[in-house]
């Protein structure tokens, strides 16, 4: 029988392992590999707790998960570029590779000094997208880090904002719409000049002036399932050691359903489910099926 000096060695030790694993969690220098851009204009900062990406006339910079995920919860906080952020793009979102790649897409389209940000979101199903809708954001996404999340899991893909449902997608495989379901992605982010497209059209272009434009990232969570060597782990990756696996089965109840009316009532400013001079032939199927896209 251990002693109960040994026995309080043993639990000081678990403890400690425990820290060091929850405090891990999170972090960006384990998590992800800058992969474009250079160690100039994308920074790791606070011992791995914040993330900056830059973009000058030179270049834009990005980063990647170390690991690919098969559904699970992505949460990132994101405070966007300040100021006159007309021309740039700032992107987080999950894609695996291929011309029959899946992704799913959380873009922020910049704009002059005083006019709304755009957040622009899309899904791919096996190379095919075509599936945007776009929104206002109700606060100012410069001033502060706010809370984007993507919920994937085998019956729908839920986008959040603060936890708010902005956007859900449905599994709709029966009546022949693709879902993403059998690629692991990774989730990448980036900080780009589109001037040709992203505000108005292309016609306000990058002020360079303004250069170096930052965007900055923090309390990354993924309770997710790891895809690793055709293997799949589902051990939560999150750092609240509270947070179960709710996101497995996560639907809308009727107040996120409310939420949802609430945002995709007063903020939605693009649909394609309602585009009818884009679909001459007939709206996507998925489109006459649920309210709730």
């Amino acid at each position: 029988m251990l002693s109960s000096s040994k026995l309080w060695s043993i639990l000081l030790l678990s403890l400690f392992a425990f820290t060091l694993i929850t405090a891990s969690e999170g972090n960006f220098y384990e998590n992800f590999d800058i992969t474009w851009g250079g160690n100039q204009r994308a920074k790791i900062l606070n011992g791995g707790q914040l993330l900056t990406l830059s973009l000058d006339k030179a270049s834009g910079s990005g980063f990647r998960s170390t690991h690919e995920y098969l559904f699970g919860r992505i949460d990132m906080q994101i405070k966007l570029v300040p100021g006159n952020s007309a021309g740039t793009v700032t992107t987080y979102y999950l894609s695996s590779e291929g011309p029959s790649h899946d992704e799913i897409d959380f873009e922020f389209l910049g704009n002059l000094s005083g006019d709304p940000y755009i957040l622009h979101t899309n899904v791919y199903s096996q190379g095919k997208g075509n599936r945007e809708q776009q929104f206002y954001l109700w606060f100012d996404p410069t001033k502060a880090f706010h809370t984007y999340s993507i919920v994937w899991n085998r019956q729908r893909i839920i986008f959040m904002v603060d936890n708010i449902p902005i956007r859900v997608f449905n599994n709709m495989e029966s009546i022949g719409v693709p879902f993403p379901k059998n690629q692991p992605m990774r989730i990448y982010s980036s900080l780009w000049n589109a001037d040709d497209w992203a505000t108005r059209g292309g016609l306000v272009k990058t002020d360079w002036t303004h250069a170096p434009f930052t965007a900055s990232y923090r309390n990354f969570n993924a309770n997710a399932c790891i895809w690793s060597s055709s293997q799949l782990s589902c051990a939560s990756k999150s750092t609240n050691s509270l947070q179960t696996n709710a996101w497995q089965d996560q639907t809308l109840n009727a107040p996120g359903r409310n939420r949802l009316r609430w945002a995709q009532k007063k903020f939605m400013i693009y649909n394609y489910c309602t585009d009818f001079k884009r679909f001459p032939q007939g709206l996507p199927p998925e489109c006459k099926r649920s309210r709730f896209l």
